[in-house]
């Protein structure tokens, strides 16, 4: 007994001890709650969320057009051009410049000036000289220089018009992907709608268990998917923002339809458009008449050259206006000089025949491209025709498609179906669905490739 009671005692002592530590550590981990609110109950402003940007093709277009380092190159290269040829003209025109001398020669005996290129000990020079050359080379410079700046406006027209072609499939891919991004979520409700059916029928007895496992195996391959749906869309909203946006903004929508009615001009029309209007075809006659030039220019070797100078100010051993006994210093002078080539080892001939062999290969590019181009009128043309009748067809599938698989579902309520009829109805629609929205999305690409040879994009 005596033990026990030193047990109970001193179990007593330890719990006095344990008690105020645990209610102690209590009260460090469930500390009392703090109010939410700010102090003085002044709610604090909330920043609310930014409008959604709302785009049209033509703002895309726009957009794109001040990001993209591509097109905002060729029109670098355009800009550089043009002052090529401003420069190219400026120096078929005098030019004016100032000059100003000290000159010191040291004197021989008697006072005579040893260099017979001076005219005094000290001689000051402060002249205007107006200086004109008047050669063939100049005239050939100026003319390449316009036929170069025609070429690089040409080139940045089509980096603009690939640009549209650009645009013009991301815009649309992301409305694509948004309309099948909506079909795989019917389909997904479709398939869960089904699984529950065949679920209750099992607990009916009136379809075999078999139903419920192909109809669950149907609703994995719809959520999957789906998850492909909204991964598909969301490349193709960051594809596209990276290209329109400067500052990667995700927060916008389009506004136009993918299967708004867009008429196919005739080929008529494109034939004639393109004729006038191609850029491809006007960067290879450029790049020809540029060539010639450069033929023009290297057989400028061969001739005389003629310049004229004329000076006017001072000349004299006084840097003043008038020298000793009032003789002034102001005075004029003029040359003119020709310039006649007489040997040079060949060196102009190499250059006339290194300009007439570019000359030759630009002529073979220039039929090159007139030969491209009418393959491109009738391919092109022929992709959007192509593509234009096929989405009618599709179309009328995608209906169609919808109706089949709701039918099935009926007859499979009614046991008239069987579980793969259903199963085959489900895959049909999700098919000729996305179908559908591919051919919607090649025909507007189509027609974006049409523009690169008629500059005029086909819009609703």
């Amino acid at each position: 007994m005596k033990a026990l009671r030193t047990l109970i005692l001193s179990w007593a002592s330890v719990t006095a001890l344990l008690v105020p530590l645990v209610r102690s550590a209590g009260a460090q981990e469930s500390p009392a709650p703090t109010s939410t609110l700010p102090a003085n109950n002044v709610q604090q402003p909330t920043t609310p969320a930014p409008p959604v940007l709302r785009l049209t093709l033509e703002d895309a277009l726009a957009r794109a057009r001040k990001n993209s380092p591509q097109f905002l190159a060729a029109q670098t290269d355009a800009a550089i051009a043009r002052q090529d040829r401003y420069q190219a003209a400026a120096a078929l025109l005098p030019t004016v410049t100032y000059n100003n001398e000290a000159l010191y020669t040291q004197l021989g005996t008697g006072n005579n000036v040893r260099f017979i290129a001076n005219n005094a000990a000290h001689e000051y020079v402060s002249q205007a000289n107006v200086h004109e050359t008047i050669d063939l080379l100049s005239v050939s410079n100026y003319r390449r220089a316009s036929a170069a700046s025609a070429l690089a406006k040409a080139r940045a027209e089509i980096a603009s018009r690939g640009l549209v072609v650009t645009v013009v499939q991301s815009y649309y891919a992301v409305a694509a992907a948004q309309l099948k991004l909506e079909a795989a979520k019917k389909n997904g409700e479709e398939g869960d709608g089904f699984l529950k059916l065949t679920q209750d029928l099992e607990k009916g007895g009136e379809v075999a268990h078999s139903d419920v496992i192909k109809a669950e195996l149907q609703v994995q391959d719809r959520h999957r998917q789906l998850l492909e749906s909204q991964l598909g869309l969301l490349n193709a909203r960051l594809d596209f923002a990276v290209l329109v946006f400067p500052d990667f903004n995700d927060n916008f929508e389009l506004a136009e339809d993918l299967h708004a009615s867009v008429p196919l001009p005739t080929l008529a029309e494109v034939q004639q458009r393109a004729a006038r209007d191609n850029p491809d075809l006007r960067a290879a006659l450029a790049a020809v008449q540029q060539a010639g030039h450069d033929v023009t220019g290297a057989r400028a070797g061969y001739l005389p050259s003629l310049s004229f100078d004329y000076w006017y100010g001072i000349d004299a051993p006084q840097f003043a206006v008038d020298g000793p006994n009032g003789v002034p210093n102001l005075g004029s002078s003029a040359a003119a000089t020709v310039n006649i080539p007489i040997w040079n080892w060949g060196v102009t001939q190499s250059r006339v025949k290194q300009a007439e062999l570019r000359r030759t290969q630009a002529q073979r590019e220039l039929s090159l491209a007139q030969r491209k181009l009418l393959a491109e009128i009738k391919s092109l043309y022929a992709e959007a025709d192509t593509a234009l009748n096929e989405l009618s067809g599709l179309s009328r599938a995608s209906e169609l498609s919808g109706e089949s698989l709701r039918l099935t579902t009926l007859r499979y309520k009614g046991g008239e179906a069987t579980v793969l009829e259903v199963v085959d109805a489900q895959t049909t629609f999700a098919q000729t669905n996305a179908a559908y929205q591919d051919g919607a999305l090649r025909y507007r690409v189509a027609l974006a490739n049409l523009q690169t040879l008629t500059g005029v994009l086909t819009t609703p």
